[in-house]
Parts: C-alpha cells; structure tokens; sequence
C-alpha cells in the first residue's frame, strides 16, 4: 500500500508498508523495527509477532508510548496473552494489526502529536 506525504511535523513517518517492508521516511526496511515519531530502532529481534514474549517489548515501552500499534505482517496475527498483559500493567494501549494498517494508524496519531509507537 502507497501512503500520500502530508509534510509531517515529526522526524519518522511512513511512507509505505505490506507484509514484506515498509518505506521509513526514505529508507526501505525489511526486517523488524520499532519507530516513533522521533525515533527509529532497527534490528527489532522479534521475528514472528505469535512467538512473541513479554520482554520482547522492553525495547518499545522504553519509548514511553501511550499506545503500541503492533503490525504483524500481511495478515493480522496476535501475540500471546501474556505479551498482551504485560502492555495493560504498564497502562499502554497495544493494538494488533496488518503492516499497511499499522502504517495508517501512525501517520494518523503522530500527526495528532499522540505518544504512539509502532512495532514491525
């Protein structure tokens, strides 16, 4: 899916996403990533978002996030309960979603200047 540039206030913005990549300002990326408006964490270890395990998450709720937005490739796939569980003890919103939706709904927030990180 192609996304339209709207001249972000934010450093980080997506420009495209799908089950393979996603486009981060410029760059493409085709391994596992975090991103918030302001900052890019590559080489995310997580590989595969039903294997997932709580700690998984340290490196996105480090980010102060009020809400995660998970993709989770071309097709929606959810983690573990306890990954889940870990994201409601620590007050974070964690919504699981396709790549290409995931992309959408953090133009979207980061736009709106809201404390959202996604994870790819």
């Amino acid at each position: 899916m192609q996304l339209n540039l709207e001249h972000p206030d934010h450093e980080f913005f997506l420009r495209a996403a799908d089950g393979e990549s996603a486009l981060v300002n410029e760059r493409r990326l085709s391994a596992s990533f975090v991103l918030a408006p302001s900052q890019l964490v590559e080489h995310w270890p997580v590989r595969e978002v039903k294997s997932m395990a709580p700690q998984d998450l340290d490196a996105v709720l480090a980010l102060e996030p009020e809400v995660v937005l998970l993709g989770s490739g071309a097709t929606q796939v959810f983690p573990p309960a306890a990954v889940l569980a870990h994201c409601l003890r620590a007050g974070v919103g964690l919504e699981t979603m396709t790549n290409a939706a995931a992309a959408r709904t953090f133009n979207v927030l980061a736009g709106e200047g809201r404390r959202v990180v996604a994870a790819f």
